[in-house]
């Protein structure tokens, strides 16, 4: 089981920058870290199926830029 973000909701199973654009499958299924990324900066959530499980960024947690 991994810690999901309750920003976006990103499951956190250790894929980091320097593999940012691989799919790993696992908890995020065929998103990629990018992909996500680009996903919270467009809708606000790693992915749209997950709207409703997201909350906005408190001050003191803000996005990688």
């Amino acid at each position: 089981m991994y810690e999901i973000c309750p920003v976006c909701f990103w499951e956190d199973d250790g894929q980091d920058d320097h593999d940012a654009g691989r799919i790993r499958g696992g908890p995020n299924r065929n998103l990629s870290l990018m992909q996500a990324r680009c996903n919270f900066a467009e809708f606000g959530a790693s992915d749209r199926r997950r709207l409703a499980r997201v909350r906005p960024p408190r001050d003191d947690e803000h996005p990688l830029a």
